[in-house]
């Protein structure tokens, strides 16, 4: 009888099993017994039929998908013309357009919603000018409108990411081909490149659709009387007009179950049509001539703008002297010293803290995913990263409701500490990472590993030496786009801050709800340009743009 010998390997897989069972299975039941028991502990579905049966609260989920299939099909309009240009032309500054739309993607969404408000609201710049100029009373930014705009200006990236990569993956001899056949222009665009881009572009869709299904600070900022479903929760959680957290519990449940089936939905579609294209003649790109080339260098100047300038005014304006929520003519630090005041050195602090420490157990966690996803695939493993990218999709509300249930109480008692918002932001933000690190790990031979063995090293020794350094752009990538979404984590921080774990964002955030708009926008400031140096480190770290992967 042979003797078994040790597998690590096996060994981590039961280990992140009961990881998931523990953080994201156990928390998600305590919202589902929460939702189906009442005080007395009597089962009921009452609060399911509360929520169905009042079109006051059952409007939020229609609400929510009529604002997002309008923001993925606006985003889709205004995405792949720039996709198109920036593969196939040669435009002047392309790598600036292709930072700066990342960082449309990758700032804070509420603080892109507060700048609109500041430009196009009842009393933005915008709106002054014109009224005061032309006599023209602009539309209101609030509302369905407004949460539109703001999240295709912010989610369009996530479009042009990935279409680029599927245009240039088209090989030229077939763009060729197609037009000594007679098909050009626009009707080439649509029967050649679309159709073979279709498989991705459905990916890119479908990830805009989660995001924007997801998105909690948008509405919650410029919504108004629009109500969507993940503000509702908030509402219901921590609203100012009363808690009922056995409706808020029913109503997560009913949101895992609605993102559950997208997800689902969304990894049998691209799996579904998913195909290959091996670009062996890349596309050749052309330079833009006349009225056309002018109109496409506006195009992509111009959208790009509108995805970033808010930031830029909201910069702009925490230099401005402010008395409360009105801006006066000069300019100061009055804003930032106030903002030092108040909890501002607490807030840095609390955000690089939580940040990294969140961060090295997503890196380490991540690339073991990786690893048995990639080498040792089986569906226990395949289990694991399913449920891994669950809450990426969830609103972030939920998750922090959860994470209340589950860790509330005796003997985990972790509400009010470090520890839960670092969970929080380790369960939310390891995706990035996980998916990163996976598809850096596909592109390495299997034999590298095997020769690296046969020479005599241990398979943790080669692992250690040899898998991970390999990896090491992949896992880069992940880590920095981890990173910002850390430091600008809103949905499920405002459930689980307080003042001894508040962080910049929630700073931000506590500002605007206080009216305290120079404070807000020095604190939004500081948050922007956080971002920005993440990002450019990330650039300047990473060798290609095909390492971004969200």
């Amino acid at each position: 009888m042979k003797r078994k010998h040790f597998d690590m390997w096996s060994c981590f897989t039961i280990l992140f099993l009961v990881l998931s069972a523990l953080f994201l299975l156990y928390p998600m039941l305590g919202i589902l017994k929460q939702a189906i028991f009442d005080s007395e502990g009597k089962l009921t579905l009452a609060q399911f039929a509360k929520f169905f049966g009042d079109k006051y609260y059952s409007v939020t989920i229609l609400n929510s998908f009529k604002v997002t299939i309008a923001v993925t099909f606006l985003t889709l309009l205004i995405a792949l013309p720039l996709s198109y240009f920036y593969t196939f032309y040669h435009i002047r500054g392309a790598k600036i357009l292709f930072v700066v739309s990342i960082l449309c993607s990758m700032s804070a969404p509420f603080i892109g919603a507060y700048a609109w408000i500041m430009l196009l609201g009842r009393s933005g710049i915008i709106t002054k000018f014109f009224k005061a100029a032309f006599g023209i009373t602009l539309g209101s930014i609030y509302g369905f409108k407004g949460i539109m705009l703001v999240q295709a200006l912010k989610l369009f990236p996530l479009v042009f990411i990935y279409m680029n990569g599927a245009f240039r993956n088209i090989d030229n001899t077939l763009m060729e081909a197609s037009a000594n056949l007679g098909c050009s222009g626009p009707k080439r665009f649509f029967q050649v490149v679309m159709r073979l881009s279709m498989p991705t572009l459905l990916a890119a869709a479908l990830m805009v659709f989660m995001r924007a299904f997801a998105d909690f600070g948008t509405p919650l900022m410029i919504g108004e009387g629009y109500r969507t479903f993940p503000v509702e929760i908030y509402n219901q959680y921590l609203g100012e007009n009363g808690q009922d957290h056995n409706f808020a519990a029913a109503i997560s449940a009913i949101a895992i179950l609605v993102t559950a089936a997208i997800f689902l939905l969304q990894k049998y579609a691209t799996g579904k049509f998913k195909f290959s294209i091996n670009a062996l003649h890349p596309i050749e790109k052309r330079r833009p001539k006349g009225v056309g080339g002018v109109l496409m260098y506006v195009y992509c100047y111009v959208l790009v703008f509108l995805g970033f300038a808010p930031n830029l005014y909201v910069c702009y304006l925490s230099f401005r002297n402010c008395d409360g929520a009105v801006f006066k003519p000069g300019y100061s630090l009055v804003n930032y010293q106030t903002a030092a005041k108040k909890l501002l050195a607490r807030s840095i602090q609390n955000t690089l803290l939580q940040g990294i420490v969140a961060l090295a157990i997503i890196i380490l966690i991540a690339v073991l995913i990786a690893y048995l996803v990639v080498r040792r695939s089986n569906p226990l493993n395949h289990a694991i990263d399913t449920m891994s990218m669950l809450p990426y999709i969830m609103p972030g509300s939920v998750i922090g409701i959860a994470l209340v249930i589950a860790f509330g109480a005796k003997p985990w008692a972790l509400t009010g500490t470090f520890a839960i918002m670092i969970l929080n932001l380790v369960i939310r933000r390891m995706p990035y990472t996980i998916r990163s690190a996976t598809a850096r790990l596909m592109q390495i031979p299997l034999s590298i590993e095997e020769a690296s063995i046969s020479l005599g090293a241990s398979k943790l020794k080669t692992f250690c030496t040899v898998t991970v350094p390999m990896m090491s752009s992949g896992i880069l990538s992940g880590a920095i786009l981890s990173w910002v979404a850390i430091v600008t984590e809103l949905s499920g921080a405002i459930i689980l801050y307080n003042n001894k774990t508040i962080n910049l964002t929630m700073s931000t955030y506590v500002a605007i709800s206080r009216g305290a708009d120079g404070v807000a926008c020095a604190f939004a400031a500081i948050l922007t340009v956080l971002t920005v140096v993440s990002m450019i480190v990330f650039l300047k770290l990473s060798k290609s743009e095909d390492d971004i992967r969200l």
